[in-house]
């Protein structure tokens, strides 16, 4: 066999070499065996001399066994007889032919006793020698590498844990945020609404004063005037433009600062609310409320006074067109001298101008039909208070007539074309009070809407973010969860490889 090595000692009769020879030889031996003299052993005395020297050799000498142990190392056995027997059984021969003396199958059961003690004690010792270290090691590696897999499974059990934590962490957030934004959207929405419905109701108002102002924004415009055709369209040109960006200064200085200032306080509460439902990644994007919104006022005035016509000839204070047109107004008045022939829907808010101008339209047409019956009226009163009383009245009447015709002057012309505008304008801006005031509140609207967008934007990608934390904490669960299995299951391994019981069948 290799790796083993047979020697031969002096016996045990030779008690001063044996120690020498012990220590010379058998230090490092794998297995120790003590051959007695077959002599020495035939009779029971002596055998039991050498039975208690042996027990008291390995015993307390060489300590390799305890005393109850020690007697069942210890053999009397025949050995050559045995070789005899087993040489003839290998030639064909029976086994018990030849010299052989008395009991030799109870010295051959010992033998055989002796053999397979012999031959455990060798592969034990074989095993303790030749493999405990590796085995020993072996098993080192297995506790290291069991330790290992303990570190990687309660490790990852840790990260496992704190990814789910975190995982519902960013669960909670999601659902919070959307919570959260569903409700600041009513609140903006609402918020938006009250705003709007407020700048309606500014401007409205701004717009009436000024509306009301315009006889002054009117008289504040000075121009050559001369009146003829050309220059009077050039200056009813310049006119419409002096009251329009007067009207919109007015309106600007009235409601522009104020609903800028609103819009401005509405975008940052808006920030302000929204920047906790954002992600810190996504906070840093936002920026201050803008300062480019500047709310505009689209009158038009050239387009609503593009059918104005002024009427500046002259006209009598007691004349009869004059006296109509103060009684009834310009309007009723063109609609009563003209016998009524434009049309106009009735309402009962205009019930009593119908009604005035049409007693007004039967005075005129009465008139044009009965000029004889004036003159007959005229002689009656003739005949009541006298010729001097009526030449009196007639020539105060033409002196009044000839003072004003007199003093009818390119001034007086543009005092009439400016009261004349006034009242066109005034009547044509009052008809688009709602149309300003809905378009100031649209133009809020829109703004304050356009920022809520971008704002929802941002919560969108904050949403999009931690849906792909939550995905990602999930594959990192899942992975944490296949190391935990894989590292069982290689612990599993190892523990099973390294079992002492194990071990022992496979050497």
């Amino acid at each position: 066999m290799k790796g083993w090595y047979f020697s031969n000692s002096p016996g045990t009769d030779v008690t001063l070499e044996l120690d020498s020879w012990i220590d010379k030889f058998c230090l490092d031996a794998d297995v120790f065996v003590l051959v007695g003299n077959a002599e020495s052993t035939l009779m029971n005395t002596v055998r039991k001399q050498h039975l208690d020297r042996c027990v008291s050799f390995l015993a307390e000498e060489l300590r390799v066994v305890g005393l109850d142990e020690a007697p069942g190392r210890i053999f009397f056995v025949s050995a050559k007889e045995v070789l005899s027997s087993r040489t003839q059984r290998a030639q064909g021969m029976p086994e018990t032919g030849g010299a052989l003396a008395e009991g030799f199958q109870d010295r051959l059961r010992e033998f055989q006793r002796f053999e397979r003690t012999f031959e455990e004690f060798i592969s034990q010792s074989a095993v303790k020698t030749k493999f405990e270290q590796h085995t020993v090691r072996a098993w080192q590696i297995t506790d290291a590498i069991k330790a290992v897999m303990d570190a990687i499974n309660i490790a990852s059990a840790d990260r496992k844990i704190c990814c789910l934590e975190q995982r519902e962490d960013q669960r909670d957030r999601l659902e919070v945020v959307r919570g959260q934004i569903n409700r600041l959207s009513d609140d903006v929405r609402d918020k938006i609404k009250t705003l709007t419905d407020d700048v309606t109701a500014r401007v409205t108002s701004a717009l009436s004063d000024q509306i009301r102002s315009l006889p002054v924004l009117v008289e504040e415009f000075r121009a050559g005037f001369t009146p003829t055709q050309e220059t009077l369209q050039l200056y009813k040109t310049k006119l419409q433009q002096h009251v329009d960006e007067r009207l919109v200064g007015g309106l600007a200085h009235r409601c522009s600062v104020g609903v800028f200032r609103d819009v401005t306080d509405a975008q940052r509460h808006m920030i302000d609310s929204v920047r906790p439902l954002l992600s810190p990644s996504v906070q840093e994007q936002l920026s201050a409320p803008s300062a480019s919104f500047q709310l505009t006022y689209d009158l038009g005035l050239a387009a609503l006074c593009a059918d104005f016509r002024e009427n500046i000839e002259f006209q009598f204070s007691l004349g009869w067109t004059a006296l109509v047109t103060r009684f009834i107004g310009v309007a009723n008045a063109k609609r009563a001298l003209s016998g009524g022939a434009e049309p106009r829907p009735q309402d009962a808010s205009s019930f009593r101008d119908e009604v005035v101008v049409s007693i007004a339209t039967g005075l005129v047409s009465a008139t044009s039909r009965a000029s004889m019956t004036v003159l007959v009226i005229g002689g009656v009163v003739w005949r009541s208070v006298g010729w001097r009383l009526i030449a009196l009245s007639l020539s105060l009447y033409g002196l009044l007539y000839l003072y004003e015709k007199l003093t009818w002057t390119d001034g007086s012309r543009e005092r009439v074309l400016k009261q004349q505008f006034v009242e066109h304008a005034a009547h044509r801006l009052r008809a688009i009070i709602p149309v300003t005031s809905s378009f100031c509140s649209q133009q809020v609207y829109k703004e304050l809407s356009a920022t809520f967008s971008r704002l929802s934007q941002r919560v969108d990608l904050s949403d999009a973010e931690l849906e792909g934390n939550i995905r990602q904490l999930s594959v990192r669960i899942q992975r944490l969860e296949n190391i935990q299995r894989r590292s069982k299951a290689f612990r599993s391994e190892v523990t099973l490889g390294s079992h002492p019981h194990w071990a022992q069948s496979q050497s």
